[in-house]
């Protein structure tokens, strides 16, 4: 069984992760895709809302039509910590740049460059401006490198992955803050 780990926030899940995850499993045949989140991620320390709780239940509603798709949570944060065991590694072109950086390994360049060979085969997401080897980049439609959490979250909804538009719909969480707080504050009540 070919296995393969897609490490993010998914802060929100949008499209393009989904077209990710589908191209992926199809160039790699893989079959099975971990969405794996860190509990604290790795540069994305401050991260308080939504709630990792919400976060998880949303992508677990995004997997479960997909027998291929499972999700976990890791206190883990280097990649090739999450890697281990995995044949393949799915990041965007962006995430490639920033493990090479050594600042993520103490300054270590040499702690850095043993992580890297550690990785199981690398799969990434072309993501302009971001350079990264055309022989690790997966076949993807042009949008998908335009699309990100942070444009969903911020001034487009409808690039969310359905559950979570869903989700936002319902309780503001990723576009509303207010109303997500007091959403929340409804469900302490409850």
């Amino acid at each position: 069984m070919r296995r393969g780990v897609f490490p993010g926030s998914f802060n929100p899940p949008t499209t393009a992760h989904l077209a990710i995850s589908e191209a992926v499993r199809t160039q790699h045949r893989l079959d099975m895709l971990m969405w794996t989140v860190s509990r604290v991620a790795l540069a994305k320390e401050d991260v308080q809302r939504p709630r990792l709780a919400d976060r998880i239940a949303v992508l677990e509603q995004v997997a479960a039509p997909l027998d291929w798709l499972e999700i976990d949570v890791t206190d883990a944060q280097l990649l090739s910590d999450i890697a281990a065991g995995f044949d393949v590694i799915v990041m965007g072109a962006d995430k490639w740049q920033q493990i090479h950086d050594p600042v993520f390994y103490g300054n270590d360049p040499a702690h850095r460059d043993a992580s890297i060979a550690a990785l199981p085969t690398v799969a990434i997401a072309a993501r302009p401006p971001h350079d990264c080897p055309t022989e690790l980049v997966l076949d993807l439609p042009d949008w998908v490198g335009t699309v990100s959490s942070t444009q969903a979250r911020s001034t487009d909804s409808a690039l969310m992955a359905p559950e979570a538009a869903r989700f936002d719909a319902e309780t503001g969480a990723w576009t509303d803050q207010a109303r997500y707080e007091a959403w929340l504050a409804r469900q302490r009540e409850d």
